[in-house]
């Protein structure tokens, strides 16, 4: 299990929002001084998790390939969702032979 963002949700939204805007504006010579600059002012502790929340909202944006945010929860639902089926499949298939082997065995009488 994934370990919670110590970030909320809202401040990785800002984040984004303003990195967008400042490239917008041409306000920075680079994409990085951008990312790097804005996660000082919000008092993120690394650059590289701003840039990788910037990747993050192009792919969900459809400005990047990738996968977006919702197939990999939708994927992720549907592997979680497979394995518990698995795993009650193969309770049932030993239950059908315990009880397929209780009645081949001769009556006690």
């Amino acid at each position: 299990m994934a370990r919670p963002s110590k970030y909320p949700r809202e401040l990785r939204e800002r984040a984004v929002r303003l990195v967008a805007e400042a490239l917008e504006r041409g306000a920075y010579p680079s994409e990085f001084e951008a990312i790097r600059t804005i996660a000082d002012q919000l008092g993120i502790g690394s650059a590289e998790t701003v840039r990788k929340w910037v990747r993050r909202a192009e792919v969900d944006h459809g400005q990047r390939p990738g996968k977006a945010s919702e197939e990999i929860a939708e994927i992720k639902a549907l592997k979680k969702e497979n394995a518990e089926l698995r795993r009650a499949n193969e309770i049932l298939k030993s239950a059908s032979a315990f009880f397929a082997a209780e009645l081949d065995r001769p009556p006690r009488y």
